[in-house]
């Protein structure tokens, strides 16, 4: 009976979005909301680049740390040729890292580089920013078959007295899944590079359903926060972002990492902005978890 009433209380705890003790000499953990969203080069799903409704979307989700997909810098027209990172880290007062896929010379000289990938925007401390190579094939170069390619960004991040290493992917958006399989147990083998007991958090654009035979290698690794969650707040589908029919972004968590609540946001002025649909979950961190060899 006294069992059945601590797990009762601590349920009753997550839901009421109290902060659980970790196990390590009862530290409180650290709460933190976490979010991913495809911002499809700041065009809506009407393919109109429009910067307001990227932050507008951005500041609704009201979150610690974002992954971004599709970031242009200066890369074209198509977004102005402005640097979308820094744009939306100074108009949100957010710290930023950014992971170019593609790193160009620019048409003119003297212009910046022409760059497009991954970022992350943080309101905490970020110590420090990698990016890993995965296998690609490209989209500029039609003649390149698979290669190792830039562009999956790992943050190290200094979240309120607990350390995070935050990753945000775009993994191969072909029908063939071998190339995604391949970029998956890449993926997993530089998180098993992290520190023994590293809160870690896999974020973005997996362009494939959780039941994709290509994802499964991630399960018994990551957790995917929405399936978690003793919450969940809208439909899992986020894309198209206007009436969407395939769960293909996500939140994912290692072992250690807590999931209070998960959610994609469904207000009609959010939508306009992308053609994804964003995916915030709210998470505990352990304090003090890492063990350096």
């Amino acid at each position: 009976m006294v069992k059945r009433f601590l797990v009762l209380v601590a349920a009753l705890t997550l839901l009421a979005g109290v902060t659980p003790a970790v196990a390590d000499g009862n530290a409180p953990a650290v709460p933190l909301r976490v979010a991913t969203y495809n911002i499809h080069a700041g065009a809506g799903h009407d393919n109109v680049f429009d910067l307001d409704r990227t932050e507008t979307t951005l500041r609704a989700l009201d979150a610690d740390v974002i992954g971004l997909q599709e970031v242009d810098v200066h890369w074209s027209d198509r977004s102005q040729w402005r640097d979308l990172v820094s744009e939306l880290a100074g108009r949100l007062g957010m710290r930023a890292g950014f992971a170019p896929i593609y790193d160009f010379d620019p048409l003119r000289p003297g212009e910046p580089r022409r760059q497009y990938g991954l970022a992350v925007l943080s309101k905490a401390p970020i110590l420090d920013v990698h990016n890993h190579d995965l296998t690609r094939l490209s989209t500029q170069d039609p003649d390149a078959g698979p290669m190792p390619m830039p562009g999956f960004l790992e943050a190290v991040i200094q979240a309120k007295g607990a350390r995070l290493h935050f990753y945000v992917t775009h993994l191969d958006y072909r029908a063939d899944p071998s190339l995604r399989r391949t970029e998956v147990d890449e993926t997993l083998k530089i998180l098993a590079a992290d520190p023994a007991g590293a809160n870690q958090v896999l974020v973005g654009d997996f362009n494939a359903e959780p039941q994709a035979p290509e994802l499964a290698r991630l399960w018994p690794t990551l957790t995917d926060a929405w399936t978690a969650a003793p919450v969940t707040t809208g439909n899992p589908l986020t894309y198209p972002a206007a009436t969407p029919v395939k769960r293909i972004d996500y939140i994912t968590v290692s072992d250690g990492v807590g999931v209070l609540r998960a959610e994609v946001p469904a207000s009609p002025a959010l939508l306009a902005a992308s053609d994804h649909r964003p995916v915030v979950a709210d998470l505990t961190l352990a304090r003090g978890s890492e063990v350096h060899s």
